[in-house]
């Protein structure tokens, strides 16, 4: 080849960036003038079709950017109980957000506070229906009675994951989480002042917000570039200031991330059987914490702390919430401390029934529900937009969903019943998965039944493994169980 001939190789491969920068300026929506219309944006003279300057996704309080991609998500270790719901298989998982921690015993007493002091007076049993079962401590042939009593509410243990929280309880935590941060944002950005007088139905909620159904006490609202509005409007969703909910991960998300296990190349050398190299549970790798155990959990019947003068995990219930090694995502406490709730409902097999993108069993599609007149009908007393389940015929005609509640559906429904002599042929879809799994009687699996994951302060170190599942009844709680939250990613799944 000659020179010349190398000289225009160079050129062009050096002129593809300049090509690729000069295209996404054509269909940047920053542009002041649409590409497809010629029609100026943010101009009232022509209509004031407004377009967001900043398009990115500000981080929320206490979350971590979780960088998706593909994984093999399922059994990595031989499981001693033999139970075979777990089978691997290769899923992606879509970026997210994920609290560095978990949720600690004062960040739910912050809870708790707010929902006493807004809807105490008149709706005593939202507050009751928030309180974790402090009970959970309780054995009957330990004392534990002080944990009872001082665990949740002690300053001592205000760095300490709550626990007794069931899924439920988790799940509302989530949504109060959200309109807590969204109305800072807007105190923040000078559109709301401070009201620290709000009371029932009028407190600020997120979706009532965006919809007209909550007001607030107003700074400095947005300017209305419509020429037939009054000037001013609320924010909205297109403005991009608002963030998407806090919810719990799912179950691929949380293995996802815990596992922490990032490829180079294409290429990802192993599996791994905990969130950090190697077979051991001792720290290998980092100077600072050489030699020490890298979570909390128990090591041997009897044995939750170690030896006086010595003490392996430093622990004998729970321990603080960032007391070990974080993982390369910068998670703490993915294994062993408490273990942790996910959104799924639990399946043995769901890892062969479930997409392999962004995997996931739960699904109930609501939509808003609407008045006599077609209008979105009066928020509920607690200030929260009302939903209901779509019906079969609003999905009629549809390829992706059939019918709202899709818990059980390949697995649990009337067309996976497969003795249906015994169940007989009127199975209906509610009872179906009671009896495909014989509830009761032979398993405690039905559509209330919650995946957890993560070994805890009280399980031997095989639980350790992100790979491991179980599940619990979503009303139920334990002193050994906790959560975190997540949040999605919108745009790009890099973070630039």
């Amino acid at each position: 080849m000659s020179k010349i001939q190398q000289l225009i190789g160079i050129v062009a491969i050096l002129s593809i960036p300049l090509f690729i920068t000069s295209c996404k300026g054509i269909f940047d929506s920053k542009n002041k003038v649409s590409p497809t219309t010629g029609w100026e944006y943010n101009n009232p003279q022509n209509g004031g079709f407004e377009v967001a300057k900043e398009t990115g996704q500000e981080t929320g309080p206490g979350l971590v950017f979780i960088e998706g991609g593909t994984f093999v998500m399922g059994q990595t270790m031989e499981d001693p109980m033999y139970e075979y719901n777990n089978t691997p298989r290769k899923v992606t998982v879509r970026s997210f957000y994920m609290d560095e921690t978990e949720v600690t015993n004062l960040d739910y007493l912050e809870y708790l506070y707010w929902i006493k002091r807004v809807f105490g007076e008149d709706f005593p049993e939202v507050y009751r229906k928030a309180l974790p079962d402090t009970l959970v401590w309780r054995d009957r042939l330990a004392y534990n009675e002080p944990l009872a009593y001082l665990y949740l509410r002690h300053p001592a243990y205000q760095d300490y994951p709550v626990v007794g929280v069931n899924w439920l309880q988790a799940t509302d935590y989530c949504s109060w989480r959200s309109d807590r941060v969204n109305e800072m944002l807007l105190i923040r950005q000078g559109i709301l002042d401070m009201d620290p007088d709000q009371k029932n139905e009028e407190n600020f909620n997120t979706e009532a917000y965006l919809n007209g159904q909550y007001t607030g006490l107003v700074n400095k609202p947005l300017q209305d570039l419509d020429p037939s509005g009054t000037g001013e409007r609320a924010v909205r969703l297109e403005d991009g200031i608002l963030l998407p909910k806090y919810r719990l991960p799912s179950e691929a998300e949380w293995e996802y991330a815990a596992i922490g296990l990032r490829g180079e190349y294409e290429n990802i050398a192993s599996r791994r059987s905990y969130p950090w190299d190697g077979h051991q549970v001792r720290n290998t790798d980092d100077k600072k914490y050489y030699g020490g155990f890298n979570a909390n959990f128990k090591r041997g019947r009897g044995d939750y702390m170690g030896l006086a003068g010595s003490l392996n995990d430093a622990a004998d219930i729970t321990a603080p919430v960032g007391t070990y090694p974080p993982n390369d995502f910068g998670l703490y406490n993915m294994p062993g401390n408490v273990s942790e709730w996910v959104q799924d409902v639990y399946r043995p097999l769901s890892h062969n029934d479930v997409s392999d993108f962004s995997p996931f069993r739960g699904n109930v599609f609501m939509t808003p529900l609407l008045d006599e007149e077609g209008y979105l009908a009066e928020k509920d007393s607690l200030g929260r937009i009302r939903y209901r389940e779509v019906t079969v015929n609003e999905a009629q005609g549809r390829t992706n969903y059939r019918e709202a509640n899709n818990i059980n559906y390949l697995d649990g429904d009337n067309k996976t019943v497969i003795d249906r002599a015994r169940w007989g042929s009127n199975v209906n879809n509610q009872g179906s998965t009671k009896e495909m799994y014989d509830y009761g009687k032979t398993t405690l699996i039905n559509d209330q039944a919650r995946v957890y994951k993560g070994g805890s302060w009280k399980d031997g170190a095989y639980y350790l493994s992100p790979s491991v599942r179980r599940f619990l009844d979503e009303t139920m709680s334990t002193n050994s169980i906790g959560f975190r939250c997540a949040m999605d990613r919108v745009g790009s799944p890099v973070k630039k």
